[in-house]
């Protein structure tokens, strides 16, 4: 019953508020200047002080001239150090050497009259005890001590129990920690299922069985709901990529014969523009069908591991082959910064890959020279090729990495690209969690800017 969330989090609410409420009413008990009823001792030496005070008393004549005097002569023949006697006569009057005090005595008699239940107060550093009964000329009198208090609790302590906002708040701050560790521990397995999700939406659909073990029972449901749907995900990829294989298959084969015929018409009647022109569109299809796949895999295939790789020795092969490409096409390849020793965690074939697009792009479009630049800054690696062709128009410079989007400048149309080059280039950066833009270059051409975040590997 306890594990689920709604009665945690009801029965949570209810033992604070029940905390909070004996606090209020319990805490204010505690005061030690609250009226108390004196024990057995204490009440045996006061009846015994008044009993003396009887004494002496029994020789004063009733109503004789000054009697009160006499009373004060009494009381003060009793009275220790720092100690003061009060006798309150049964018409109300107080009688006693310490006329200062007298308004306190009187507020105390107010609240302390049972003679056969003494109390006891404190106010402030002093205590008054009483009353006691005195008999005299048979009437009652009663009889109240005022001496320095016996146990005075600190002034802080006093301030708190004056001021209940003041306590309310002091026992929230106390709580705090307690109350904190306790929504830490309900929010942890949220902060578990969060860590899942940011996984999946980086690509990583591995089940995460422990979230079906830890938290509540809603919890727990959320956590296999969760892995249900990352199986479905996969399950879902798998068909998704079964399709596209199968598509693949059933396009190339009747392209295969078609290539194929356009070969047998060529041999038997020669070249044509006609021939030409089926075996271009025919190639160009073919091609479009490759990047297509290859798109699709970069999207779903999780098989590849992302690595820790040095910059340095991850593009090298590509930095080589491009300068061999380049003697060979009769163009001028600079790298003007190379590759640093930074590490990156990245998909390494995809990301290579994406480069060497971005590379062959600049060859194929540029007129005579592409730079490359590799720069680190701010926990970047920000990579740019920069090529002094033709360009692409400042509209289109966010839209060139749409898939199938085809610019309206001759460059697509002289090359006859089938628009996903730069789109399988987006999706390989942004899975290593970079990101790649396009602007006008310094050449006159086209700069493509590659983004990834620089990442400390310790081995």
């Amino acid at each position: 019953m306890f594990d689920r969330l709604t009665v945690r989090i009801f029965t949570i609410f209810l033992l604070t508020i029940a905390f909070f409420l004996a606090l209020i009413i319990l805490l204010p008990n505690l005061d030690s200047r609250n009226l108390t009823y004196i024990a057995n001792k204490e009440r045996e030496t006061g009846n015994e002080l008044a009993k003396q005070i009887e004494k002496d008393l029994s020789n004063v004549p009733k109503d004789s001239f000054r009697w009160w005097m006499r009373f004060i002569v009494v009381m003060d023949s009793y009275q220790k150090s720092g100690q003061f006697l009060f006798i309150v006569t049964p018409n109300g009057q107080y009688i006693t050497a310490d006329t200062k005090n007298i308004d306190l005595v009187k507020n105390f008699s107010e609240i302390s009259h049972n003679i056969s239940d003494p109390a006891k107060k404190i106010y402030d550093f002093q205590e008054i005890i009483g009353p006691f009964l005195v008999h005299y000329a048979d009437e009652p009198y009663q009889l109240y001590v005022l001496q320095p208090a016996s146990d005075v609790q600190s002034q802080f302590v006093s301030l708190i129990f004056d001021h209940p906002l003041l306590l309310l708040t002091l026992m929230m701050l106390i709580s705090s920690p307690f109350l904190l560790w306790l929504s830490w521990s309900i929010a942890k397995p949220a902060r578990r299922l969060k860590k899942a999700a940011d996984q999946v939406a980086k690509g990583n659909l591995q089940e995460w069985p422990e979230l079906e073990k830890i938290g509540s029972t809603e919890y727990k449901a959320t956590g296999a709901s969760f892995n249900h749907m990352l199986r479905e995900l996969k399950r879902m990829q798998e068909v998704q990529q079964r399709l596209f294989s199968d598509i693949s298959h059933e396009l190339r084969t009747p392209l295969t014969r078609l290539q194929l015929a356009t070969s047998l018409l060529r041999h038997k009647q020669g070249e044509s523009n006609e021939v030409i022109r089926i075996n271009n569109e025919a190639l160009k299809l073919d091609s479009m069908i490759g990047d297509l796949l290859s798109l699709a895999r970069q999207q779903y295939d999780n098989n590849e591991i992302r690595q820790f790789k040095k910059i340095n020795l991850l593009f090298k092969q590509v930095l080589e082959n491009a300068t061999f490409e380049a003697e060979q096409i009769g163009k001028k390849f600079l790298v003007t910064n190379p590759p640093t020793s930074h590490t990156i965690l990245c998909y390494p074939m995809a990301l290579c890959s994406a480069l060497e697009n971005v590379i062959r792009n600049a060859f194929r479009y540029s007129n005579h020279e592409i730079i490359v630049n590799f720069i680190a800054q701010q926990n970047q690696i920000i990579i740019s090729i920069d090529d002094d062709g033709i360009g692409v128009a400042d509209k289109e410079l966010e839209q060139i990495f749409r898939p199938f989007y085809r610019t309206s400048e001759a460059r697509d149309r002289q090359s006859g690209g089938t628009g996903l080059g730069l789109a399988i280039v987006a999706n390989a950066i942004m899975r290593d969690h970079g990101n790649v833009k396009a602007e006008k270059s310094h050449l006159g051409g086209l700069r493509i800017v590659i983004v990834l975040p620089i990442q400390k590997y310790k081995q």
